[in-house]
């Protein structure tokens, strides 16, 4: 079990290896997609963009927030899906060096990339974990673009212990998602050929020109190209 304290360096991030489990302690910003077409326009305009995103901890988070007389308190936090923002985030690491994001469900190929070149790492947070989340983000300290609305702004804070986050994507470019992908492929074949070597030996035991055909005298025949289709 790590635990982070950020800002994060790119030597701290590219230590991490897949399926580390991490704790984020120190500033970390929320913000979904328009959050990210909000910041990317402005850099496109050469105008200016929240300090708050440069080298950031990014959490893909609409927060239940509520105002109080010093401030606001965040009252839930749960983990958007992180692939509403596929398009958008490549530019977003390559322009702001973002050097973690939190999420759930992880991200495309063009973000791995762009993760593997400027050095992120993907840390997955638990759904339905929402209040537990708000409790790790602890204290507001600021917020930017409310014109957005409550889950679309930006909003910063001063974490304490952030987690358990586990990191599945790391900055190989290495995915549990990819490997979980595979292994379903894997087991998915393997299901179908030993269902099919079952159809087989049950149509052999039965009758003793299926046999025939089965054992390979018959390979070429009509009635074992249509046995065969069917695995």
């Amino acid at each position: 079990m790590t635990n982070l304290v950020s800002p994060l360096s790119e030597d701290a991030v590219r230590s991490l290896k897949l399926g580390d489990t991490v704790f984020v302690t120190g500033p970390v910003v929320t913000g979904r997609d328009e959050a990210h077409i909000r910041a990317l326009e402005l850099r496109s305009e050469g105008k200016e963009t929240p300090c708050e995103l440069d080298g950031c901890v990014l959490y893909h988070c609409g927060p239940i927030m509520r105002r109080m007389d010093d401030g606001w308190a965040v009252v839930a936090a749960g983990p958007t899906t992180s692939a509403r923002m596929n398009v958008l985030e490549p530019r977003m690491i390559r322009e702001f060096g973002i050097r973690a994001i939190i999420g759930k469900g992880g991200m495309s190929p063009e973000v791995v990339q762009a993760m593997k070149e400027c050095g992120c790492v993907y840390l997955a947070a638990t759904g339905g974990a929402a209040v537990s989340l708000a409790e790790g983000l602890g204290r507001c300290t600021g917020v930017k673009w409310e014109d957005l609305g409550m889950a679309e702004a930006l909003w910063s804070f001063e974490t304490s212990r952030l987690g358990p986050l586990i990191v599945a994507i790391d900055a190989d470019g290495n995915s549990l998602y990819e490997n979980v992908s595979r292994s379903l492929v894997r087991d998915a074949r393997s299901s179908r050929l030993r269902h099919c070597r079952g159809v087989r030996g049950r149509l052999s035991r039965r009758s003793p020109t299926l046999r025939s055909w089965i054992c390979g005298r018959s390979r070429g025949s009509r009635p074992m190209r249509r046995l065969s289709a069917l695995c």
